[in-house]
């Protein structure tokens, strides 16, 4: 299994406790840090050895703070666990705003696997729900990169030139599938918000009932294409539905 497979979602830890039917989760409250300041410690950067690391820090955007990343042939991630159970049918939303696309990415082979902006959400699937094939591949992927490697996960993307709307696999694993909410450059230099239901989300990738949610996380990357991106990220929040 590649060391892309799980880019940032390899290094989501689980924290105890799942969020109540009605409760929401600031998963990632980018509008409460101080322009300039380091990330708190709870926000961490993942990367891998011997690959450029991608500049994040807080700026001020439109009045408020949000999170710039800017890729230079670079890969890093900034992850946050959150534990949510899937029972309320949990409601992503977040914003994004990108104001350069990797050249030349593309979401069906390793060599393009770039992009300006991405939020993958991590789920507490357990390895005894795989195939055995796939419970191999997580396995050997855990044994390179730690216990918190999740068996699934989503990566919302802006994407270069895919309908909006795409579900695909990962062109390095079948464990992260990618899903497109926004393409092209109409909308480059615009902020732009985002509501999924990570539950149908899940389904419809997995076909199979979504676990809980174990962890977030944003990337900026243009190692694959040897290209340069950047993209500014708003709040991230994940609210559960009410229980009927």
């Amino acid at each position: 299994m590649s060391r892309r497979c799980f880019l940032a979602a390899s290094a989501l830890a689980l924290l105890p406790g799942v969020a109540c039917a009605e409760e929401a989760v600031d998963a990632m409250r980018f509008s409460s840090l101080a322009p300039g300041a380091p990330l708190p410690r709870e926000y961490r950067l993942f990367g891998f050895d011997g690959v450029p690391r991608t500049e994040f820090a807080p700026v001020t955007d439109e009045g408020r703070t949000v999170l710039r990343a800017r890729a230079n042939a670079s890969m890093t991630a900034v992850v946050r666990s959150v534990r949510v159970a899937a029972a309320g049918r949990p409601q992503l939303s977040w914003s994004w705003k990108a104001l350069r696309l990797p050249e030349n990415s593309d979401l069906a082979v390793r060599a393009g696997d770039d992009f300006a902006a991405r939020l993958y959400v991590a789920f507490d699937l357990r390895l005894g729900a795989l195939p055995v094939g796939a419970r191999i591949g997580v396995w050997l992927a855990r044994l390179a990169y730690g216990d918190d490697v999740p068996a699934a996960a989503l990566c919302y993307v802006w994407a270069a030139n895919v309908p909006v709307g795409t579900f695909a696999a990962s062109a390095f694993t079948d464990r992260v599938h990618m899903v497109v909410v926004e393409s092209g450059t109409a909308n480059l230099g615009r902020w732009r918000d985002y509501r999924r239901d990570v539950v149908a989300d899940y389904e419809r990738a997995f076909g199979a009932p979504a676990p809980a949610v174990s962890g977030v996380a944003v990337a900026s990357d243009a190692d694959n294409t040897g290209s340069s991106a950047e993209a500014h990220f708003g709040d991230v929040r994940l609210t559960a539905r009410p229980l009927p």
